[in-house]
This record gives structure tokens, C-alpha cells and sequence, in this order.
């Protein structure tokens, strides 16, 4: 099963270096968000990625093509420019293709131009800005018991501003505001090539028509993840990323694979 990553989208409420690469490029613990997410994949399984660019595409291109030299031992034949990695790697799995959707092109009409690259079959679909530890195993079983065209994982929002506790002017307590109570897409999808056809142009936004129409024709299902899951939407958002990294395994990482990859 292919798993589709939309990663044309512009990190405008990124500052620079961020806002200068595309949202799936920035770098948490020093890999690219998309190299995190398709490592979640590939540990259930999954290494044949479609990727949606736009924005600066050519950056996620070429970060692949160059992926042997940027993150592996290799040897260099400088006269042919042949370039052979030493050891092995589980990535050497990984086939991506890197298909332009166009620089303004909204989230659900790039969906519909990855569609000749999907093939006539089920297939997977995320966001190339968020990363989360959702059982891939447990999704996929819920789509298969409703039996609907397609599967959404729908996540709680994470807290985003500091909740004050007041008696009159003073400041009693201050922490974090809590979790909301209600529910969002959180990415994590997957869908029958039946789908397809509730994306009908460039101009339809993910959530807003194709899912709609999908939830009108009673056609849609909510997988619940109540675990970690973070999008990448503020430069607090890549920091809060980042300390996780630095402080040991991420909790958006699992780990199903006896190998996986380095």
C-alpha cells in the first residue's frame, strides 16, 4: 500500500531559516519532519511513498537524491562521480516518488493530482507537517470494519497558551492550558481509490470539501488517537519538538521493527 504525504504547503508562521524551506524540510533532532514520518511508516511496514511538493519541492527532491551522501559512510569515485555507500541500511527500502502539485495548489487538489501515481488501490495519506505515534495496525483495522471509503484520524489539540488562575488582580497559579476537549484531523488516513472522486479540483481544501462530501454520503470514519501527536505550525512547535528529541526516544516513535532505519 502506498502512503501519500502532502509536503507543499509554505511555513509562513515560520521565522527564517524555517520559512525559507519547506514545512516537511525543518529539521527536528537533525532529520527532516518527512524522514520522521516515513520512518513511522516504514515501521509498520510500509516504504512506498508518494510525495505531493510545492513550495521549494526541488529541496525535498533533491534531499533524497542526495540522501546516501547526507546521511551515510560512502565511497566517492570523484572521476565518475559514482557514489557507493558503505554498510547496509533499511532505507535502501524506501522508494519515493517526488511529484510537483504545484506551489498554490490547496491540500485537496493535491491529493487529486497525485492521483495517476496512486494506482487503483487502497492507499495512505498524511500530513508532511505533523508527526504523532498513531497505530497504524489499529487504523487500518477500524477502516476495515466500517467498511467506508475513507478513514481519518482525528486527534485532541494540543494546549498552545498558559491558562492564569486569578483572585482579583493576583496572579494565583499559571500553567499550561489544558488540552481541548474536541476533536481535529490530525492526518493518518486512509482511503479506497473510490475516494478520489470527491476531489475535484485545485481550488478544494482537504478538510473543508472532499472530506465534507465524504461525511455526507456517509462515506467517512474517525480513528480516535488519544496518544502523542504534534503539527508543526509555530517556531514553539519546532522548539517543543526538538526538546523531546534531545531528551531521549521522541514519543512519536515506535519501534516494530527488529532494524530500523539509522
Amino acid at each position: 500500500m502506498k502512503v501519500a504525504i502532502l509536503a507543499g504547503g509554505v511555513g509562513s508562521r515560520l521565522p527564517t531559516p524555517e520559512s525559507i524551506v519547506p514545512k516537511p524540510m525543518i529539521e527536528i533532532g537533525g532529520r527532516p519532519l518527512i524522514w520522521h514520518i516515513m520512518r513511522h511508516y516504514w515501521e509498520f511496514g510500509y516504504g512506498e511513498f508518494v510525495v505531493a511538493s510545492g513550495y521549494l519541492g526541488h529541496m525535498i527532491s533533491r534531499y533524497f537524491a542526495e540522501y546516501e551522501a547526507v546521511h551515510r559512510d560512502v565511497r566517492i569515485h570523484v572521476g565518475s562521480g559514482v557514489v557507493r555507500p558503505h554498510g547496509d541500511d533499511p532505507t535502501a527500502g524506501w522508494t519515493v516518488d517526488v511529484i510537483d502539485t504545484g506551489q498554490w495548489t490547496e491540500t485537496g487538489g493535491r491529493v487529486r493530482r497525485l492521483a495517476p501515481h496512486l494506482g487503483d488501490e487502497r492507499f495512505m495519506l498524511t500530513f508532511g507537517d505533523a508527526v504523532g505515534d498513531v497505530d497504524l495496525e489499529a487504523l487500518l483495522s477500524l477502516h476495515e470494519v466500517h467498511q467506508r471509503l475513507a478513514t481519518v484520524t482525528v486527534v485532541h489539540p494540543p494546549p498552545r497558551f498558559g491558562e492564569l488562575n486569578l483572585d482579583g488582580d493576583q496572579v494565583l497559579e499559571f500553567s499550561e492550558k489544558p488540552i481541548e476537549a474536541g476533536w481535529i484531523v490530525g492526518g493518518f488516513m486512509v482511503m479506497e481509490p473510490e475516494a478520489l472522486r470527491y476531489f475535484q479540483d485545485d481550488t478544494d481544501v482537504l478538510y473543508e470539501e472532499p472530506l465534507a462530501r465524504l461525511a455526507e454520503d456517509d462515506q467517512l470514519v474517525a480513528y480516535r488517537h488519544t496518544g502523542f501527536w504534534s503539527g508543526v505550525d509555530t517556531l514553539r512547535d519546532k522548539r517543543n519538538l526538538e526538546t523531546l528529541t534531545a531528551h531521549g526516544t521522541p514519543p512519536w516513535q515506535v519501534s516494530k521493527r527488529q532494524e530500523v532505519p539509522g
